[in-house]
């Protein structure tokens, strides 16, 4: 791979790492946001969706970290 497409690859990753940082911030706020229900809603409705947006919170940080690591990889 030349040195052109490697730095174009590096920016990408750059931004992903960016939008990652960004994900990960809004996902422990939800994490607050579900942490701090209090206990008699825990089995609630609301309880749930905000259980199921911090799984799908982290799903979505572990793929990115799957994308920059693949990236990585052939950048090698």
């Amino acid at each position: 791979m030349n040195k052109i497409r490697r730095k174009n690859l590096q920016a990408i990753i750059d931004r992903l790492e960016d939008i990652k940082a960004d994900l990960e911030e809004i996902t422990c706020e939800e994490e607050e946001y579900r942490d701090n229900i209090p206990e008699n809603l825990q089995s609630s409705e609301k309880y749930e969706r905000a259980d199921e947006a911090c799984d799908n919170l982290n799903d979505a940080a572990d793929t990115l970290n799957e994308v920059i690591d693949s990236i990585t990889t052939a950048m090698e």
